[in-house]
């Protein structure tokens, strides 16, 4: 089995717990019971017209408000404040919608701070992928297990009580958002589950989002002596990484084919960062994404130009999972749609559109929800879009995906 080493990833999770609880801290200035009910009323209406995907959604937004806002006058302070308005957010059942901010109580996010995907599958919850470095993977979980309980209780009661108050339990997206977000947990406590393995029953605890930091934006080396190789820590928002990518790029140049790893950019990123990296890999300019707003009635393409002293000609094969999120799926489903990479893996995080923020004016917390549409060029929408060269997960140990993407280099030459 070849496999490029250790590759470190950055801890987002955790650096966001971090930055989260000191601005937390930072706004615990008394603030009046009018206060929350102003921002409570801005937030909740920034939702209501900027959430492009509120259409789809098994919700009521305005019956959300009726429940919740009574609850804002019993308000104490922010850390409060922070977990209403997260339990607003919640309705969506959109792991992209968010805050800027978090407490120690507060969700983890997924996918940064998630270690396990899962699905419901004849009457049954399996786990389909661990992540790679996870404390999941150190305590043994693997594809394929079934969870029986998560933090003792049975997965559908579980999923039932963790779906917020207005959502529809029916809905079978509301349900695999509820499960996602229970193996992810909250930033102050452990997650423990029960599941049956081959060799039986056992119960685990581990401790999401707890993956290494890195040092650097990425990292690069050689495979079988002739193929160039490019994991991206989750850097996709860091200028420094453009830089690290043309340094790479230079020593990988006379490679006979390009392996490009997007299996750790679940935090996402910018399209100022993304559109260099992909510019060293076109010759002419190339349309790599549609975007719509159908509030206000816009779409447009963005595309992108060839950049650097030379550009990359040879095969590139992508690497996409669970945990290629937002920019990095935008990333890959750009490479596809201007036919210069084939895609390799699993589907996606499936994070929707592009966010958009708003600063709340009284506590200063940042809500963000999805604003724009993103679609692959061909009319895909990006949180649908599947590798064209589908890989089911190996055990752990095994990397079936960079084998995959290997041979099929192999074959290019």
């Amino acid at each position: 089995m070849r496999r490029p080493g250790t590759l470190p990833v950055l801890a987002a999770g955790l650096l966001a717990a971090l930055v989260g609880a000191a601005s937390c801290q930072a706004q615990k200035a008394a603030l009046s019971s009018s206060n929350y009910v102003e921002d409570f009323g801005s937030a909740w209406t920034f939702i209501r017209d900027n959430y492009t995907y509120l259409d789809e959604k098994a919700v009521d937004l305005a019956r959300v408000r009726d429940l919740l806002r009574p609850r804002v006058a019993e308000v104490r302070d922010t850390d409060e404040f922070i977990s209403l308005l997260e339990e607003l957010i919640e309705h969506l059942y959109d792991h992209h919608a968010h805050l800027g901010v978090n407490t120690a109580t507060s969700p983890r996010l997924v996918p940064t701070g998630a270690d396990l995907w899962a699905v419901h599958r004849d009457g049954h919850t399996f786990i389909t992928q661990v992540r790679s470095g996870s404390d999941a993977e150190r305590v043994g979980l693997q594809p394929g297990m079934v969870i029986v309980t998560i933090d003792g209780r049975p997965v559908r009661e579980a999923v039932a009580d963790r779906l917020p108050q207005g959502v529809d339990p029916k809905n079978a997206a509301a349900r695999d958002w509820a499960l996602r977000a229970l193996l992810a947990g909250r930033h102050n406590a452990n997650v423990e589950l029960e599941v049956l393995a081959e060799s039986g029953p056992r119960t685990v605890a581990f401790q999401p989002g707890m993956t290494n930091r890195s040092e650097t934006a990425l990292a690069a080396t050689l495979l079988d002596g002739h193929i160039g190789y490019v994991r991206i820590h989750n850097s996709l928002g860091q200028r420094s990484l453009v830089r690290e990518w043309d340094a790479a790029l230079r020593a990988l140049r006379q490679t006979d084919g390009l392996i490009l790893d997007l299996r750790d950019t679940p935090s996402g990123g910018d399209t100022i960062v993304a559109r260099p990296l992909l510019g060293r890999l076109v010759v002419e300019a190339r349309p790599y994404q549609r975007h719509e707003i159908p509030a206000e009635g816009r779409t447009w393409v963005e595309s992108v130009e060839p950049r650097g002293p030379f550009t990359y000609d040879e095969p590139v094969a992508v690497l996409v999972g669970r945990w290629t999120g937002s920019m990095g799926e935008g990333v890959a489903i750009g490479l596809d749609g201007m036919g210069r990479a084939t895609v390799f893996g699993t589907a996606m995080a499936g994070l929707r559109g592009a966010l958009r923020g708003h600063s709340l004016q009284h506590t200063g917390i940042q809500v963000r929800v999805p604003a724009e549409r993103l679609y692959h060029v061909d009319g895909t929408p990006r949180e649908a879009f599947v590798p064209p060269m589908l890989v089911k997960p190996g055990a752990s140990g095994e990397d079936v995906v960079l084998e995959a993407a290997l041979q099929w280099l192999e074959m290019q030459r």
